[in-house]
């Protein structure tokens, strides 16, 4: 199916980091009206029949101090901190109903495979929850303190509304976070964006 075949939706036409920039989710009809897919904004399927995933990987702070940078954590929920969620509006009953359950967005069956995997590969795994804050600004340590007390392991400024949006839509989810740096106030260092990247860099190689 091409890109030309797609019909945009702007339902799904979403600000996700406060930015001038919108991600989007493309919705594919047939003859009679049907979905018959989903794509992101690259025209890459996220969904075909009833096999139905999605993975987000996202660089985080290690807000749980058992966390050490360079560790990837499994995402089982997340705390939406945001303050919008990108629903909000006329619901569109093609794609979900107007009020969609959040208990396992994050589907437990991929998790589990997840770890299965890890396992087979000799790799360590940690879980736990991740909160997606707006930025552009790091989090202070005030607010990683109280963080921690709503029990985020992580911190963020993506993931949230892309996985609103995709359990909206019935497809599962597989999260996951790169511990990238220690969040505010736990390595006594200023937070800097290449820190970020460099980590990023180590573990892409």
């Amino acid at each position: 199916m091409t890109r030309k075949s797609l019909k945009r939706i702007d339902k799904y036409s979403f600000n996700t980091d406060g930015s001038d920039e919108f991600r989007e989710l493309l919705l594919s009809l047939d003859g009679e009206g049907e979905i018959v897919g989903y794509y992101d904004e690259a025209g890459v399927s996220v969904k075909k029949g009833a096999q139905i995933a999605v993975d987000e990987i996202n660089a985080a702070g290690g807000i749980n101090e058992s966390f050490n940078v360079g560790d990837i954590m499994v995402i089982t929920d997340h705390i939406n901190f945001t303050g919008k969620n990108c629903l909000i509006g006329k619901n569109d009953d093609r794609f979900g109903c107007r009020f969609p359950d959040m208990s396992f967005a994050y589907a437990p069956e991929l998790r589990e495979i997840a770890f299965n995997c890890a396992e087979k590969l000799g790799m360590e795994l940690q879980k736990g929850v991740y909160i997606g804050c707006t930025g552009p600004s790091y989090e202070t340590p005030a607010e990683i303190r109280a963080f921690r007390v709503l029990g985020a392991d992580t911190v963020g400024m993506s993931t949230v509304q892309e996985v609103i949006a995709a359990n909206h839509c019935g497809i599962d989810v597989l999260g996951f976070s790169l511990v990238s740096n220690k969040a505010a106030g736990l390595s006594g260092e200023r937070l800097t964006e290449e820190e970020v990247l460099t980590i990023g860099r180590q573990k892409r190689e």
